[in-house]
């Protein structure tokens, strides 16, 4: 029994080999055929005649190829038979098989490729991550104030006058009121000024202005 089983496991092992051998030989007399050339071209719009650059120039199914320069010119070794996939971003792939029947030990082609539109899906990006903060947000946002409503608030009587008290004198006002000195002086020239102790209105404006609290005391940090 045992050397029948061993017969049977070495006839099915001599069949494998035979068909690999046989495989074998038909991808040597394969690999014989095809021819080691120089693929070089330029990849280019079909609407423009535009270069095309960094396009990626690959063989398919095999992990080799190149890719286009800045100007859209590529150059590798390659064999005859060989499909080449152009591929890049924004055109639409574009296939070309290397003629085997070529005698010469150099190719060059111009490679046109149609340009492909991209739709990507709408994308809605919101700043709060839950439904709750946003509630959250509605409820309690304090909304900024605007620019009308700053030149409204500035422009309130009462700001515009304790800016005006609070506001020293420019060059202008200083030089107003001592000329209007002066005029004074000069108006009174060669006489006695009159005396405002026994003015009666002066003194009407004396207690309006100290009922007014104009002669209040001030703190120094004021």
């Amino acid at each position: 029994m045992i050397y029948k089983t061993s017969i049977f496991f070495l006839s099915i092992l001599f069949c494998f080999q035979i068909a690999f051998g046989q495989d074998s030989n038909a991808a040597h007399r394969s690999d014989t055929n095809r021819r080691m050339i120089q693929f070089s071209g330029a990849v280019l719009t079909a609407d423009s005649l535009k270069p095309i650059r960094f396009a990626n120039i690959l063989v398919e199914g095999q992990n080799r190829g190149g890719a286009a320069n800045s100007y859209g010119f590529f150059s590798f070794v390659a064999y005859t038979g060989d499909v080449i996939v152009f591929s890049a971003q924004g055109y639409r792939n574009s296939r070309f098989k290397i003629p085997d029947t070529l005698t010469s030990f150099h190719y060059s082609m111009y490679q046109m490729m149609q340009t492909d539109t991209i739709l990507l899906q709408e994308t809605v990006i919101y700043p709060w991550p839950t439904v709750e903060a946003l509630e959250y947000a509605i409820v309690h946002t304090v909304v900024p104030e605007n620019d009308f409503d700053r030149a409204m608030k500035n422009l309130e009587r009462e700001t515009l006058r304790e800016i005006g008290l609070s506001m020293p004198m420019d060059g202008s006002m200083n030089f107003r009121n001592q000329i209007g000195n002066v005029v004074s002086k000069s108006y009174y020239n060669g006489q006695y000024a009159p005396i405002s102790l026994l003015n009666p209105f002066a003194w009407a404006q004396f207690i309006k202005a100290w009922e007014e609290g104009k002669f209040k005391r001030k703190d120094k940090d004021d």
